[in-house]
């Protein structure tokens, strides 16, 4: 399905970073960060740009191609990693960041990377995500078509229990990220420190 979605011409979510992201980026320690589902690698390649030591995983391998053109048109340098979440592994105490950008997975699935997450974190570490809330079917801008594979509030507070909850929102924003996303976006955002 993605490589079908990323196969067309241009860059389906555009290649300018997140506005959650570019607006918060600062606060990921400098150093290594870790990018989910980060498809045609418009976020990771923005996070090189500001000096980190980025890498990238997604299913998608034409997605992947399009992040390694992005890359080398902008003159950084991201490792681009090729795996399905199911069975990535996201290590221990390995990341000064984890950025998880739209990154909408089957419930199981999501609390297992979560807390892959949580232990992938160096201590300090931060974890950032914006993703779509339920309310955004309503929207019909973007997303998947389902509320389970949305992020709740609750959800978020359940999984990273753990650390530190330095921002938790849900927000309504306009979103223009390429033809995948754009309009009235219903998301949740969330920084969250080890």
């Amino acid at each position: 399905m993605w490589d079908e979605k990323y196969g067309r011409d241009g860059y389906l979510y555009g290649t300018e970073p997140n506005g959650f992201l570019r607006g918060n980026s600062g606060v990921i320690p400098k150093g290594k960060v870790l990018c989910l589902a980060d498809g045609e690698g418009r976020n990771s390649v923005f996070l090189a740009e500001q000096g980190y030591d980025v890498t990238a995983v997604d299913q998608s391998g034409v997605g992947i191609a399009k992040g390694r053109q992005l890359a080398a048109e902008r003159g950084v340098s991201v490792e681009f990693v090729h795996a399905d979440l199911d069975d990535y592994d996201i290590g221990v105490e390995k990341w000064d960041g984890i950025v998880s950008i739209f990154c909408h997975l089957p419930p199981p699935l999501r609390a297992a990377v979560h807390a892959r997450a949580v232990a992938g974190l160096k201590p300090g570490g931060v974890f950032l995500l914006e993703g779509y809330r339920p309310a955004q079917l309503e929207n019909g801008t973007g997303g998947p078509p389902v509320a389970e594979l949305m992020h709740t509030k609750e959800g978020i507070e359940t999984d990273f229990a753990a650390l530190d909850i330095r921002h938790l929102a849900e927000v309504d924003r306009e979103i223009v990220e390429g033809s995948g996303h754009t309009g009235t976006g219903s998301v949740v955002q969330a920084i969250i420190v080890k």
